[in-house]
């Protein structure tokens, strides 16, 4: 517990927003959260009745907050929580109410997504795809002879009747689906419909004719957990489901993970029993809405990044956090869903795991590949899938380069002052008068501008997400605020009132406490700038080193993927040198190309074929063996950069001041210190 302004502050962590801040003790934990501008649902307005507002503590030293988190540094629950939770069957010792709760010192909160008042928006939505549906798992009617007097069994009259009337030879049968087969032949009346997985296994069996047939595509990414359960014999998506990946509460990029794994004996037990937890979850979900039952999906098709992919199948992923980097299993993996534990699903459906191409380029990775690999024609295509790490492709007919930069959360809102994800009232858009210093700004859920409202009104901002962060500097750099080293000028705070000095570092105030759903000002300071640099400087020296290893200059067109890249503005991406220069008519967002990927293998067989030849093919630099990646590095830390040109934006950089382009020495030490 800290002391400020000689009174006693504690320090809370909130997540998996990641928000964090000094609060009053003795506050409770649900008006705390707000003041951090974390909405938590509470219906009946604190009086302990709704449970609504129940929340998890995290136990254990976080050093990255540098706090020791465990319930006794929160309140005793008193009898009006006691009896609720005896009531209700909570369990007091991992679970408490956040209205009664009060903190007492410094702790690190888990709000889960149905405590949350304000949902995560996951925007990861499935995209049209053209092609032929050929799953994996197939239906077969069949009518099969009553058994007789020491004839054959129910095995060998089904086999021979799949034989006789579809041609299928050398079937095997499913231990689960062999327990049922006698009594839904009986059921019935000697009439079945198998399921059959790549014409060798039957794998369930529903008595006479059965047209339901279900498979789930799975993208596992980091931060979000994104689920489209498709109609097999149609090709269609029925229910697209998503939620945050709960692995965070371990660590919020793939490195902490790796490192939690590392240090905690049940941490890879742990984080893999969370996210099959999540899957199973997400299951459930997406056939309740889409109309089904669980047991009706019989086929799943999983990507993920390596660390994300190693945990899922319960492999330590330590080995992935250094040269090097050596992946447990490289290839396509065929088990049963079972077998990794996965519920809500038919008890003999299969799970295919797509390839991995190297240590840091993941099953997602030959996802994208999979889903794009149509546009490697005569043009230069770079494909960029933005997440906590980048995912990085580079192709043209005949050759594909692929590699991995670590980028870190910044983009997603972690590691920024008032950063948050992408959810209602966070700020995605930022405008700076170039003459006026003057800042406007618009909220995830509201198209109006901030200046363009009535008096009393407020958009009620939340915190700044990704791609708010990105227009600031963009904005910033634009307007002379900051020079092309990311430092704010010296005159910064007389050209701009949004511009002030808290020290000897200068910050920009986006939204003021009055206008603020969490009552305090939304700023963005000298080090959120740097956070951004660096992640920008990874992933462009990602680029880089591809472009270098291809012998090109330049790229002919740029295809943001993942959830974040598409909701960047790729003006403003440009401007900061997130991505090299391109003809912007040539800058696209294709969405979630990783879960594309995984629902092309899922609707597709062959394609899982091509999955493979492809991620052998794949020509694979490893950035943190190259010896010119931190020279990228340092040159990509510029705005836009030290180097290369940006002809497609000169216009918007032509207006900017002379002196904000000049290398200076105090930009020189700012990125050497970087």
């Amino acid at each position: 517990m800290a002391k400020y302004n000689g009174h006693p502050k504690c320090k809370l962590v909130l997540l998996p927003s990641g928000r964090q801040g000094m609060v009053e003790a003795g506050e409770s934990v649900l008006d705390a959260a707000r003041t951090l501008g974390v909405e938590i649902e509470s219906i009946c307005g604190g009086r302990q009745t709704c449970g609504k507002c129940l929340i998890e503590v995290e136990s254990g030293t976080f050093d990255k907050h540098g706090v020791t988190s465990q319930m006794s540094n929160l309140s005793e629950p008193e009898e009006i929580e006691r009896t609720y939770a005896d009531e209700h069957k909570i369990n007091l010792k991992t679970q408490r109410l956040s209205c009664a709760t009060r903190i007492i010192d410094d702790v690190v909160i888990h709000v889960p997504i149905e405590s949350q008042a304000r949902k995560q928006i996951i925007r990861k939505e499935a995209s049209d795809l053209a092609l032929e549906v050929n799953p994996a798992v197939k239906l077969h009617y069949v009518e099969v002879p009553q058994g007789i007097l020491g004839g054959p069994s129910d095995w060998d009259r089904l086999r021979d009747a799949l034989k006789d009337q579809w041609n299928l030879d050398d079937l095997n049968i499913d231990l689960k689906a062999l327990q049922t087969l006698h009594s839904k032949l009986i059921e019935g009346n000697w009439a079945v419909t198998v399921t059959v997985w790549q014409d060798r296994e039957i794998m369930r069996i529903e008595p006479g004719y059965v047209e339901s047939l279900y498979g789930l595509a799975i993208d596992i990414g980091s931060t979000t957990v994104a689920c489209y359960l498709c109609d097999l014999r149609t090709g269609e998506v029925r229910s697209t489901t998503a939620m945050m990946n709960p692995q965070i509460r371990f660590g919020e990029d793939l490195m902490s993970r790796v490192s939690y794994a590392m240090n905690e004996p049940q941490g890879v037990l742990r984080m893999n029993q969370a996210i099959v937890k999540a899957i199973s979850e997400l299951s459930g979900q997406a056939a309740e809405e889409a109309g089904i039952k669980p047991h009706e999906i019989t086929d799943i098709v999983l990507v993920g990044n390596t660390v994300m992919h190693h945990l899922f199948l319960g492999i330590d992923p330590t080995p992935l956090g250094g040269a090097p980097f050596t992946l447990s299993i490289q290839d396509a993996l065929d088990v049963n869903a079972r077998d990794l534990n996965i519920k809500n699903t038919h008890p003999g459906a299969k799970a295919h795991i797509l390839p991995c191409i190297a240590g840091h380029v993941g099953a997602d990775n030959v996802g994208v590949l999979l889903a794009e690999q149509p546009s490697f024609d005569d043009q230069i295509s770079l494909i960029v899938d933005i997440g906590t790490n980048a995912e990085i492709l580079l192709g043209r007919e005949g050759e594909i380069y692929s590699a991995s930069s670590p980028t870190g959360p910044a983009f997603e809102g972690a590691q920024i002052s008032h950063g948050q994800r992408a959810a209602p009232g966070a700020i995605e858009r930022v405008r700076i008068d170039k003459q006026l210093g003057s800042v406007r700004y618009r909220v995830v859920g509201d198209e109006r501008w901030s200046d363009e409202l009535t008096e009393g009104e407020s958009l009620q901002p939340t915190g700044i997400c990704g791609s708010g962060i990105i227009e600031v500097v963009a904005e910033l750099f634009l307007a002379g605020l900051i020079d092309n080293g990311g430092l704010f000028q010296e005159d910064a705070s007389h050209r701009s009132p949004a511009v002030r000095y808290n020290g000897r570092t200068a910050e920009i105030v986006i939204a003021q406490s009055e206008e603020s759903g969490s009552q305090q000002e939304i700023i963005v300071t000298q080090n959120d700038i740097r956070a951004i640099q660096l992640a920008k400087g990874a992933l462009y020296a990602g680029v880089r080193l591809l472009m270098n290893h291809m012998e090109v200059d330049h790229v002919d067109r740029i295809k943001l993927a993942g959830a974040f890249g598409s909701y960047i503005d790729p003006k403003y991406a440009m401007v900061i040198g997130l991505i090299p220069d391109c003809n912007l008519d040539q800058v696209q967002s294709i969405g979630n190309a990783a879960g594309d990927g995984a629902r092309i293998a899922l609707l597709n067989r062959e394609q899982r074929d091509i999955a493979a030849r492809a991620s052998r093919e794949v020509n694979y630099v490893e950035t943190a063996m190259e010896p010119t990646f931190q020279e990228y590095f340092v040159d990509a830390m510029v705005l836009p950069h030290a180097r290369d040109k940006f002809e497609h934006i000169e216009d918007l950089l032509s207006n900017i001041k002379s002196s904000d382009l000049r290398p200076s020495q105090r930009r020189r030490e700012h990125i050497d210190r970087a």
